[in-house]
């Protein structure tokens, strides 16, 4: 009997969201509401109360938000973070005994039994909280407790103490006893809103320059930011911007041996220049970066770093710290291998090393360093091939004193080593949007990504094409593929990103047999026409300012689907959380033929009424049409327009109702080529 609370008799189960039974945080942006539910009961009959309880990590005082009964045990209640970092919440439960008591002296009356002493015991109750009640409550609950005890109308004494009045002020005054408390405290990590809401592009700075032969740098780069910023990104990932090593450079096409001049990868960290603190001499200087940095901020733009942790055999740590590598028995450093893939030009390092502490703190060194020039956005190479434990530390460490800090993930590996990236801190997540291509799979990606426990967790950020990855849509689909697959990467997912400019110039030959570019940029220094104007481009930039102005496509999680008769077609609705801004996607999955056909608009889900007429306004094309109900008629032509991305509005009751022909025409912001 030790240790029990023989008193108690609330139960507290089945609290969600909880990871892992609580071993880590859920997540949220500032502004973004958690919503907590849990079973809570108790023996008997005795009415049941509970709350949640919260509180930021630095505050003493817990916030209580009294839960709503759902049915069947089941409660529920909401709090919305007003601040970065680490917040607390629980359940507490308890009898409420004064509810108990109203419930019961109803069905009494009802019943007409005899109540008179069930009216003494309310004003016992009454008193009872008088005791310990502000003085203005106090005088309240004696006069209720005195017309108790002096009956003039039973009928007005029942409506009395069972009205409003008398349970709002119970509900504040009586003091809980035997309250129940989960037996864990969990854990929310909130973070700020660019977590939830970003936009990302990706060049190699080194392929900046106007010139066709020459280097680019950082001051180049720069001349790019107002491009960028015209197009709608608001992150700049710059590839690994550090010194390359010679030994066993790759070239061209990957080519185990480089021609004299050939660049190799950025992905082969480390020089006599220097290692992962430094900058690449060709690009400039620290200070040059600084100043592109600022620069890029002044655009609205972020500047967001490769974190890959890996050396080429030139990095200094290899001869300073020999133990942070693996040595095989012919006395050479083991370099990084995927057979049948091999590189050569990259070393691993060794997470299981005696050394492990100083490595530890030399990488958060690293990440602090470019903290300090203002980086505060982190892509992170292969994050799954170093060790957990040290993620969750650093991440932890780095956010204790840099809340802003946003880490990406960046992990094409099996779903639970990615689920676990997210769940040790990564803010957000690459996924296996790049692979997923027909509607039933869109469908149920994004159903196990909104309506599972990952939604708690797991940022999903959508990447169509990547310098490591040529998917097969975009190699056989050409330019309808590349419009279908950045906007539904803009519009499922409130994070996503693509690597340009082969984006947007439809830039897919692909090495024969494999998902890579042909001539890949990886291994050689590009010229491009930075002015170059597409169809492509043009939709990548309405699609950006689209999503800026529609706060229903600024969330991942508020995503429905509706059904077809066509399975080359795709439906999608997205609402914003006061559901007053709702959009209506509808794809046609097929790059290379017209398809048509009905589709049901979920309108349950956008709380709209059967039977009703709407308008629907594709903000790509400025057409508008009236629909009206569930199912409306589409056509889509891949190589006129092979996406609608519209607004659902409210029907002008100057127009028919009649559906209009669902065709598209062109218009003069976009480029029919």
């Amino acid at each position: 009997m030790e240790g029990l609370q023989g008193t108690n008799r609330v139960i507290i189960e089945n609290v969600k969201p909880q990871i892992n039974c609580g071993r880590y945080p859920a997540k949220r942006v500032v502004g973004e509401k958690l919503t907590v539910t849990a079973d809570v009961f108790a023996d008997g009959h005795d009415e049941v109360k509970a709350q949640l309880v919260y509180r930021h990590v630095r505050k003493k005082k817990w916030e209580e938000v009294p839960m709503k009964f759902l049915g069947n045990d089941h409660w529920e209640a909401s709090f919305t973070p007003d601040a970065m970092g680490r917040y607390e919440y629980t359940i507490q439960g308890w009898i409420d005994h004064f509810y108990s008591w109203q419930k019961g002296l109803k069905k009494k009356y009802e019943a007409n039994q005899d109540i008179s002493v069930e009216l003494l015991i309310g004003a016992q109750h009454l008193e009872n909280a008088a005791a310990t009640a502000k003085p203005g409550q106090q005088k309240r609950l004696r006069k209720w407790a005195d017309q108790l005890q002096n009956v003039t109308s039973v009928a007005d004494a029942v409506n009395l103490v069972t009205g409003p009045d008398v349970s709002d002020l119970m509900h504040a005054c009586c003091e809980r006893t035997n309250v129940s408390t989960y037996d864990k405290i969990l854990q929310l990590d909130v973070e700020r809103q660019k977590a939830l809401f970003s936009t990302w592009y990706e060049f190699f700075p080194r392929s900046a320059a106007q010139e066709g032969d020459r280097h680019g740098t950082f001051k180049d780069a720069a001349r790019l930011l107002p491009r960028v910023a015209e197009m709608g990104f608001d992150t700049i990932y710059l590839p690994p911007i550090h010194p390359i090593g010679r030994a066993f450079r790759k070239g061209k096409n990957n080519s185990v041996t480089s021609e004299p001049g050939e660049p190799g990868s950025p992905w082969a960290i480390g020089g006599a220049e220097g290692g992962h603190d430094a900058i690449l001499p060709e690009l400039g200087t620290l200070e040059d970066f600084r100043e592109f940095v600022q620069q890029a901020r002044e655009y609205g733009i972020e500047i967001a770093l490769d974190f890959a942790i890996q050396c080429s055999p030139d990095h200094p740590y290899v001869k300073e710290h020999p133990q942070w590598f693996k040595w095989r028995p012919d006395g050479t450093v083991q370099y990084a291998e995927n057979p049948p893939k091999k590189y050569q030009d990259v070393l691993p390092v060794n997470f299981e090393t005696q050394d492990w502490q100083n490595l530890w703190k030399e990488l958060r060194r690293v990440l602090l360093h470019w903290i300090d020039q203002g980086v505060f956005i982190f892509r992170v190479d292969n994050p799954h091939t170093k060790a957990f434990a040290f993620w969750e530390w650093v991440i932890a460490d780095i956010h204790r004193n840099h809340p802003q800090v946003i880490f990406l993930s960046e992990a094409f590996t099996r779903p639970r080593v990615m689920e676990r990236l997210a769940k040790i801190g990564f803010t957000q997540t690459y996924t296996y949007y790049t692979w997923r291509n027909t509607a039933e799979e869109l469908r149920q990606y994004m159903t196990e990504l909104t309506q599972t426990e990952l939604r708690e967790y797991y940022r999903p950020n959508f990447w169509p094409n990547t310098p490591d990855i040529n998917p097969v849509a975009l190699q056989e689909g050409g330019e309808p593929a590349h419009i279908t697959r950045v906007v539904m990467a803009a519009t499922m997912s409130s994070n996503y990103g693509l690597y340009g400019p082969v984006y947007e110039f439809g830039i897919a030959t692909p090495v024969p047999g494999k998902e890579e570019y042909l001539d890949s940029e990886k291994y050689e220094v590009k010229h491009w026409d930075w002015g170059k104007m597409t169809k492509i481009r043009e939709v990548i930039t309405l699609i950006n300012k689209i999503r800026k102005v529609n706060p229903a496509l600024q969330t991942t999680w508020n995503i429905a689907f509706g059904d077809t008769d066509n399975s080359q077609i795709l439906c999608y609705a997205k609402w914003s959380d006061d559901f007053k801004n709702k959009m209506l996607m509808v794809v046609n999955l097929d790059p290379h033929n017209t398809q048509a056909g009905w589709v049901k608009v979920p309108l349950s889900q956008l709380k709209m009424e059967m039977g009703q007429h709407y308008l629907v306004h594709d903000l790509l094309t400025e057409r508008k049409y009236t629909w009206h109900d569930e199912w409306n008629f589409v056509e889509l032509r891949p190589h006129d327009m092979p996406v609608h991305v519209f607004r659902i509005e409210v029907a002008n009751p100057g127009m028919g109702h009649d559906n209009l022909d669902d065709t598209w025409l062109p218009t003069d912001h976009l480029t029919n080529e």
